[in-house]
């Protein structure tokens, strides 16, 4: 589903998951300050769309997944994860309800796994759940503190001439990891559970749901086995840490933690995303494959114990 706004002027495509939109259009520093100042928009019209419609979509989305769904408002974005019987994250995803249908994406590729566990899940439930990945697109615009759009995919090129200027992915990719919000499959692992990457997407005081035992283990306990972390990282080498890289304490050959996602920010320099193992001092000075780094808190390691997110 290669993106028509890469006929746009300057724009240079990304690349692996993200190849079939544009990682900038020759400006990344400018349109990250364009997204910080509330305008333009980024196609993210490469990440897989689903739709469930039917009169118990709700209450079942509620059943299954860490969200809290039974009268959801229509026209509010949500967050929802679904986790494994262990508490370990399977999938991801942020939807909107129009009081018909509840319509969700998330990460290119994903959706068929996805619409895959759904459907084992319906037993005699009035739910009906199909990809629409091929006529609706996502597009994101930096209002109310980051807005989803939904977008007929025929209808993208017109979109984006009202909704411009338009910002790569290299500059949303950059904001978000500032923002501290991990990203399914590149900052989290199969053994990642929610608590260890500040709880977004759960909803504590709901009933049960496959995962939850885990997840109000932990919270209760306050001691997550490993923390998201904002790494700042040294900006004296022109280069970025792939994704898996690993994590250590300089002078120790021990492995603390892996890097997720990592970008040039406008104003922060390199940083990036890891996962850290909780008994790493929260001052300790990091190396990352050669490259310095400086720790910013994200998720305390004693979370538990004193934070009670809500929804």
């Amino acid at each position: 589903m290669t993106s028509p706004l890469l006929d746009l002027p300057g724009a240079v495509a990304g690349d692996g998951i993200d190849a079939e939109v544009a990682a900038h259009y020759g400006s990344l520093y400018g349109e990250q300050r364009a997204l910080a100042a509330g305008e333009g928009f980024v196609d993210l019209s490469h990440r897989d769309v689903l739709r469930i419609s039917g009169p118990d979509r709700l209450s079942w989305l509620h059943s299954l997944t860490s969200q809290f769904f039974e009268g959801l408002t229509p026209a509010i974005w949500t967050r929802a994860l679904v986790l494994s019987p262990n508490g370990h994250v399977e999938h991801a995803f942020d939807g909107v309800d129009d009081g018909e249908a509840f319509t969700a994406h998330t990460e290119p590729g994903r959706a068929a796994a996805l619409i895959d566990f759904l459907e084992r899940m319906k037993f005699m439930t009035r739910v009906e759940i199909a990809d629409v990945t091929a006529e609706t697109a996502v597009a994101w615009r930096p209002v109310d503190g980051g807005r989803f759009d939904l977008v007929p995919r025929d209808q993208l090129t017109s979109y984006a001439e009202a909704a411009g200027p338009a910002a790569g992915l290299w500059a949303y990719e950059a904001l978000r990891i500032e923002r501290g919000e991990p990203r399914f499959g590149v900052d989290t692992d199969e053994r990642t559970i929610p608590n260890e990457v500040g709880l977004s997407g759960v909803h504590l005081d709901k009933g049960c749901y496959r995962g939850q035992e885990t997840v109000a283990r932990v919270h209760n306990l306050g001691r997550p086995p490993r923390r998201l972390t904002l790494l700042h990282l040294d900006g004296s080498e022109n280069r970025l840490p792939a994704p898996g890289t690993d994590v250590t304490v300089p002078g120790q050959d021990k492995v603390i933690g892996r890097v997720g996602s990592s970008a040039r920010h406008h104003e922060l320099g390199p940083i990036a995303l890891a996962l850290l193992k909780r008994n790493v001092p929260v001052d300790a000075a990091l190396d990352v494959a050669g490259l310095p780094a400086a720790q910013e808190v994200l998720v305390d390691p004693e979370v538990g114990l004193h934070f009670r997110p809500t929804r």
